[in-house]
């Protein structure tokens, strides 16, 4: 970097006006008798945007907190640190490189969806029964496992959806009957600390699964072929007239887009089945009363829903969501019976940011993570050091959104007896 004083002082300057943003705004809408439940995020993304100019407005005005006001911040605030990199190291990839910056971005985008996708079944779990499973990466590792071994050991040439759905079938039916044998008693009053049970025996089914799967399997780290193939494109094509003049001729804005082939086939996927899930939340009788449970479990029950079935449904649900996730990636990375292990704490990481029991949340958390990622992967010239910094990112925006918004980008305060809302 060769201006390094000029980034890190508009970092500085940034945080010490969204810290002083942020209880400042905070005290003087508590000192109007305002909603205050946005007033820490706000006043920090204004702080951090404009200093003492956008705070000024904000504190004389005191206007309603409103979407509006709680994105356009945040964006400025971004343009603005990648606007003072790009000042301090002209030179950097992520500045002169636009083949580069479009594949990071979209690697991102994609990896984000996945990421997404698997918080969906942890946010869906939690909103039923109020446990957070700690099993979710093992399901993530059984899906890719069944994936592998039904497509490439015992039924080699198999069509890979069909091993997709075996996966499915199997963590379904493992969540299922987990449910009914362990989490079922915490429903019934028979246990007296039903989260520390909760915690204790979702811990307890990931060290099976996981110890169960070496035993049998092994050790070694198994990959399955690829599912699909498609054609390489270049955009603009080399006859596409969008080209930009230079003092050295025709220069194409971008020469080609590099994307991994199983991430965007598993991307595309995880749409298809996000899709798939929304329709079934919103517009079956089943997804209904599921929402139903979610919101009120004793009016649920009133109403003839049996709360205990759909705690099973949720719960085979969810860990389907993850064994659906590690079905369609064990094609791009290498399986290992801890595989699951990172992906469950990028899950925690989402459904914290996107806020807990919001499925929306969940997704669009797990895409913030993944441009994140990419971001600080790509524009770190030492490819060791972006690599081993990759955990970091979403710690990094966990602690802001605890700092910032406890309840998540799209969460809510909800009362004792309702653990989300989709």
């Amino acid at each position: 970097m060769e201006s390094p004083s000029l980034f890190w002082g508009v970092i500085v300057w940034m945080i010490v006006w969204g810290v002083g943003g942020s209880i400042a705004t905070r005290y003087r809408y508590l000192h109007k008798d305002l909603d205050t439940s946005n007033a820490n995020f706000v006043g920090a993304m204004v702080g951090a945007a404009s200093g003492p100019i956008g705070l000024a407005y904000l504190w004389v005005q005191t206007p309603e907190l409103t979407n509006r006001l709680i994105v356009g911040p945040a964006i400025l605030a971004v343009t603005l640190v990648a606007a003072a990199f790009a000042f301090a190291d002209p030179d950097n990839n992520c500045v002169v490189n636009g083949s580069f910056v479009a594949s990071q971005f979209v690697n991102g985008l994609i990896i984000g969806i996945i990421y997404g996708f698997m918080a969906l079944g942890l946010t869906l779990i939690f909103s039923i029964l109020g446990v957070v499973s700690f099993a979710h990466g093992e399901f993530y590792m059984i899906g890719g496992m069944v994936v592998y071994f039904v497509t490439a050991v015992w039924i080699p040439g198999i069509n890979p959806i069909l091993g997709v759905m075996a996966a499915c079938a199997v963590a379904f039916t493992l969540g299922a009957v987990f449910e009914r044998l362990f989490l079922t008693p915490m429903y019934e009053g028979k246990i007296d600390r039903p989260v520390e049970y909760g915690i204790l025996v979702t811990f307890g089914l990931a060290f099976t699964l996981q110890y169960f799967v070496q035993a049998t399997a092994g050790a070694n780290p198994v990959k399955a072929a690829r599912f699909f193939d498609f054609p390489r494109w270049r955009i603009p094509s080399a006859e596409d007239p969008w080209l930009l003049k230079s003092s050295r001729g025709n220069m194409t804005l971008f020469d080609t887009v590099s994307i991994s082939n199983p991430r965007f086939v598993a991307a595309v996927m995880c749409i298809v089945v996000l899709l798939t899930l929304l329709y079934f939340l919103h517009r079956t009788w089943t997804g209904k009363a599921l929402r139903a449970v979610s919101l009120d479990r004793e009016a649920a029950a009133i109403a003839g829903i049996n709360p205990d079935r759909m705690n099973m449904l949720a719960f085979a649900l969810g860990g389907m969501i993850a064994a659906l996730a590690g079905a369609l990636l064990v094609q791009a990375f290498s399986w290992l019976p801890q595989v699951g292990n990172i992906p469950a704490m990028r899950s925690f990481v989402i459904v914290v940011l996107g806020g807990l029991g919001s499925l929306p949340g969940a997704f669009f958390g797990g895409i913030i993570v993944g441009l994140v990622e990419a971001a600080g992967t790509g524009c770190i010239p030492d490819a060791q050091k972006a690599a081993s910094y990759i955990p970091a990112y979403g710690m990094l925006v966990l602690t802001l959104t605890l700092l910032l918004r406890p309840t998540g980008l799209l969460g809510r305060r909800f009362s004792s007896g309702t653990h989300g809302k989709f």
